[in-house]
Order: structure tokens, then C-alpha cells, then sequence
């Protein structure tokens, strides 16, 4: 796949059509997308826990009053079992992918650690499970109308209400994705 074709460090903004529970609504970070397939996490869905929840059933001990009443996110639905932690540059970790100069992805649990003692990046976002496609999949979601894309800010991916994600997302494009109706179609 030629690199300006990569849908890396854009976000995937579901149509409103989208059949598939997983992503209806759904704002997903893509991390990486190669000949191999690609990756992302979704970044609107919160779970009902918190860090501090989360720290809890890692058995890790927290003493970073800031962060435990986070919230964590349902990534995907792909790896239910494992961590994924999107944060700022400012920290490098021991399993660190990078999707852009300002946003990281940490698949290692020393971010976690970090973030446990108050020692981790400033700006973060756990999520549990992740989406992935195969090869060729995303390219053939995209030509289906399935997804809408713009370029991903920290802003968005980081400070931005879990609940405003999807519309502010699409207002980026200039966009009322309430209004787009459900039905996919070519010109």
C-alpha cells in the first residue's frame, strides 16, 4: 500500500447506516494500516469502569489521585482481553506505536503502571479490545460509504466529551452527521 493511501492517524467516523453493532456511532482512531490490515481503537464508547476499577483487577496499586476516576473505553471488539493505551508523546514505553508526532499507542502494561502512580503521560485514554480489519477490508468499507474520515487532533482524541466525539468529529468536515441520512449510495 502506498504510504498516502495509509489511513493511518485518521479518525473513521460511522455512517449513519452502519449495520454493524460493534461501530454504529463510533468514532475509531486508526493506529496502523499497512499491506497487513489495519488497526484502531474506537474512542466514544466508555465503559461502566473506571481506572481505578481497572487497576484493581490488574492487581496494580495506584497512588495517582488524578487519573482513577477515568473512564475506560470499549475499543473494539476484537482482543477483549487485552489493554490499549492512547497518550501523548511525552513518554516512551516499553511496546509504544507511533500514530502521529502528538498521539502514541501503548500495548505494554508499564503505561498502566505509570498511569497507576501518577507517572504517566498527561494526556491519555485506556481502552479495552481494539478493531482491526484484514487486508483490504477497510479499502473496501471505505468505497462502501461505510465510514467518513478526517484527519485525528489530540484535542479530539483526548479532551473532547465521549458524547460529542461522533457529531464533532463529523462538524470537521462541516457536517451534520445527524442529518446524512442512513441510506448508501454513489453519484
Amino acid at each position: 500500500m502506498e504510504s498516502n493511501s495509509s489511513l493511518t492517524n485518521q479518525l473513521l467516523i460511522a455512517m449513519p447506516g452502519m449495520a454493524d453493532p460493534n461501530f454504529s456511532t463510533t468514532v475509531t482512531l486508526i493506529c496502523e494500516h499497512n499491506d497487513d490490515g489495519a488497526l484502531g481503537i474506537i474512542i466514544n464508547r466508555p465503559l461502566n469502569l473506571r481506572l481505578s476499577g481497572l487497576f484493581d483487577q490488574l492487581s496494580v496499586p495506584y497512588t495517582g489521585p488524578d487519573t482513577v476516576s477515568d473512564l475506560v473505553v470499549s475499543g473494539g471488539p476484537v482482543g477483549m482481553e487485552r489493554g490499549f493505551v492512547l497518550h501523548d508523546k511525552n513518554h516512551s514505553f516499553e511496546n509504544t506505536l507511533t500514530v502521529s508526532d502528538d498521539i502514541h499507542l501503548t500495548l505494554s502494561r508499564d503505561v498502566i503502571e505509570a498511569l497507576a502512580m501518577g507517572e504517566g503521560p498527561k494526556k491519555s485514554l485506556v481502552a479495552i479490545g481494539c478493531a482491526g480489519w484484514e487486508p483490504g477490508q477497510l479499502e473496501d468499507e471505505m468505497l462502501a460509504n461505510s465510514w467518513l474520515s478526517v484527519p485525528a487532533t489530540p484535542q479530539l482524541v483526548f479532551d473532547t466529551p465521549f458524547a460529542e466525539r461522533w457529531d464533532s468529529a463529523a462538524r470537521i468536515l462541516g457536517i451534520d452527521i445527524a442529518s446524512i441520512s442512513p441510506d448508501a449510495g454513489h453519484a
